[in-house]
């Protein structure tokens, strides 16, 4: 009996710890992005949405993808209008259906720990972690987008 009120214990102090905070763009996701991602997606970088749409092909060759560098770009890759693209991105395969993770989850971090932690602090983020497109999702899946700032 005393195991299991400790295990409890320790369980639900695990708990208020990690949710004591909420993830931030500004506080978490912001430095996080700083260093893993804006090398490719930073202003420096990346152009606008359309202006890559445009020139997919250019941009790609040089190994570069789209702006993301800004809260307003991170929501407009995950909540609206192209919802879902940022999930799709840095997922690790385990929402997938096919298993196999975004094609940026790899940047997350140099090894596998540090990714997952760093999915976790975006997971945390968006809230409503799902790799639907707008069209797709419900009305419950866009209502639990949080992306605060």
């Amino acid at each position: 009996m005393k195991k299991i009120a400790l295990a409890a214990f320790i369980t639900l102090g695990m708990a208020s710890v990690s949710f004591a905070e909420d993830v931030t763009y500004t506080k978490q996701i912001k430095p996080l992005f700083d260093k893993h991602c804006a090398g490719c997606h930073g202003k420096d970088a990346a152009p606008e949405y359309h202006a890559f749409k445009a020139e997919k092909e250019k941009w790609l060759a040089k190994g570069q993808g789209m702006r993301m560098d800004t809260y307003s770009h991170l929501v407009f890759y995950t909540a609206w209008p192209d919802t879902g693209a940022l999930m799709r991105r840095l997922d690790d395969g385990k929402n997938a259906k096919d298993g196999k993770p975004g094609n940026m989850y790899k940047h997350l971090g140099g090894t596998e720990e540090e990714r997952q932690k760093n999915l976790a602090l975006f997971k945390a983020w968006v809230g409503s972690w799902n790799l639907k497109k707008w069209a797709e999702a419900t009305k419950e899946e866009l209502d639990g987008v949080k992306v605060k700032y």
